[in-house]
């Protein structure tokens, strides 16, 4: 966090507030986003960059914009602006990103007022809203609520996007009248004020589906009566006031209290990498009316199945949270086939306050988890770790080759897997907290965790005494045994699963970097995103951070 990210150029470009997030031309020459000006009113924002040494977050150029008839030949840096305007006069534009097309070089997002806009040309012309045949569009007439942001699916050529108010829109992309909208899917603003959607759906093109994340059913079907936070999918034709098939991501609030928000989840690579109808898993962060969770939503040929609560991000309600519960955030997934040791995929997400590990000091906090699949007749090395079934981390305790059906795995901690002719060691249920490190002339008992000096989760399973004065000669490999003082003897159970890092308030969507060998090039194989609020941010100052950390161990 002190040298990298470091700063490649810096731009006032004048009053106002960016609120949502930049899209890239496909050569990555200029940047779209959406920027509220002194007025209150969504602007769209294309800019050309220059790279500069000069300029700092603290002082950046000021850039004052052009006339979008000279953005095309103007000299970099340069901008142009276009307000977005609707037959009312001008709006803001809180929520709602921008949305580009790249084949079409077209544009959407969408406004508070209800109306989503599209623009065309947008990076190789004179840029311009299309205010003719029907756009920009008014998807909600009866009750107009703020867009999220939109998504365009090049398979069926329509535009997707969500509402404040809980609906689901489909706007074909040519013709954007008349707008098909769903059933009404999240209760949360009209019950009690809630957020409502607050991303657009997820567009599974080839698979003609979309996945909608809605904080709150208005069902009263979950504990003590509170509604319950889902996930739905439904195809990319639903027709008008469709109900989709639905997947109960934990518990929201009694009607009458908000809730915090349900961002959008992500897929594992087993359901990126299916042929036919998909068969993997998404992962969410829920529970919107509690402490966050990571729930697995089971999904075969297109079809939501079984839902396995996972870990609790944040371990209690505090100050800084809503009175429901604290705030999540999105979910993104990478899988790394070049980390040493074999390829890992993990999963990131954040919680805003009070992260379960002892690294966040009790602050929001980001995390990772393994969620490396099984994989039938595949050579295993000492050490690899897979997510089973059960949400449990298996660690290799002896090399082979694993057989050619899913074993029945054990599911107490320690307890061990046959597996073909490898050997498996139960780390027990992936979680976010981190163990204390091993104590000396400590009374422990049988059952306690610890974390070894070498990064393993160590397992208690006798104690005739304390500890002893110094730190035992751990054994390196899980399922061995290291006694302690004579004692005490630990069970090695593998490297911890999971690491954490403190971001105050949380952070942003994260960004994946490369998944290249170490020592391919520098600084690869990171994440990237923004603290959403204020802490140390190196030696650069305080204040916002943006951040770059190591996939493995989020330092």
């Amino acid at each position: 966090m002190d040298t990298l990210p470091s700063v490649y150029w810096a731009y006032n470009t004048g009053d106002g507030t960016i609120l949502t997030s930049p899209v890239l031309s496909r050569d990555g020459s200029q940047v779209a986003f959406m920027k509220e000006n002194a007025s209150g009113h969504g602007v769209l924002v294309l800019l050309k960059w220059a790279a500069s040494t000069t300029e700092t977050v603290g002082s950046p150029r000021i850039l004052s914009p052009d006339s979008p008839f000279y953005y095309p030949t103007c000299v970099a840096p340069c901008i142009t602006t276009i307000a977005l305007d609707v037959p009312s006069g001008p709006v803001a534009d809180t929520n709602s990103s921008v949305f580009y097309d790249y084949s079409n070089d077209a544009a959407y997002v969408g406004d508070d007022a209800g109306y989503l806009h599209k623009f065309s040309p947008v990076f190789n012309g004179v840029p311009a809203e299309v205010t003719a045949g029907g756009w920009p569009v008014l998807v909600n007439p009866t009750t107009p609520t703020a867009l999220t942001s939109p998504v365009y699916d090049s398979g069926s050529g329509n535009v997707f996007v969500a509402d404040k108010g809980g609906y689901v829109y489909r706007v074909n992309s040519t013709t954007p009248t008349p707008v098909t909208q769903s059933a009404l899917l999240d209760h949360s603003t009209a019950e009690d004020g809630g957020p409502g959607m607050v991303e657009g759906p997820i567009v599974d093109s080839s698979a003609g589906l979309i996945y909608v994340f809605a904080t709150s059913d208005g069902s009263g079907g979950c504990t003590g009566g509170a509604d319950c936070s889902v996930v739905y999918v439904t195809s990319t034709s639903f027709s008008g006031g469709a109900v989709p098939l639905r997947a109960i991501v934990g518990a929201s609030t009694v009607a009458g209290t908000a809730p915090s928000p349900l961002y959008i989840g992500t897929f594992d690579t087993a359901y990126e990498n299916s042929v036919g109808p998909p068969t993997g898993n998404l992962y969410v962060c829920g529970n919107t009316g509690g402490n966050p969770i990571l729930y697995q939503v089971g999904i075969k040929a297109g079809v939501l199945g079984t839902v396995s609560a996972g870990a609790v991000l944040s371990t209690s309600i505090s100050a800084s949270a809503s009175a429901s519960g604290t705030p999540c955030s999105p979910v993104t997934d990478v899988l790394n086939p070049n980390i040493s040791g074999g390829a890992t995929e993990w999963i990131f997400a954040s919680a805003q306050a009070s992260g379960a590990s002892s690294r966040c000091g009790g602050s929001g906090c980001i995390f990772n988890f393994k969620v490396t699949p099984w994989q039938p007749s595949t050579a295993y090395a000492i050490g690899q770790e897979v997510l089973d079934s059960n949400l449990h981390i298996q660690a290799v305790g002896a090399g082979g080759t694993s057989g050619a059906i899913t074993p029945g795995w054990s599911t107490t901690a320690g307890g061990p897997t046959t597996d073909g002719t490898v050997k498996w060691v139960d780390q027990g249920v992936e979680s976010a907290v981190t163990p204390a490190a091993w104590a000396a002339s400590f009374s422990y008992s049988a059952g306690a965790l610890i974390l070894d000096s070498n990064g393993n989760i160590e397992l208690c399973i006798y104690a005739f005494g304390t500890s002893g004065s110094s730190v035992p000669a751990w054994n390196p490999d899980p399922g061995s045994v290291t006694v302690d003082n004579s004692v005490v003897g630990w069970e090695n159970l593998g490297a911890i699963a999971t690491a954490a890092l403190a971001a105050a308030g949380g952070t942003s969507g994260i960004i994946v970097d490369n998944t290249v060998a170490p020592g391919t090039l520098a600084g690869a194989s990171q994440i990237y995103f923004s603290t959403l609020g204020s802490q140390a941010c190196g030696s650069s100052g305080t204040g916002g951070c943006a951040v770059q950390a190591s996939q493995p161990v989020l330092q």
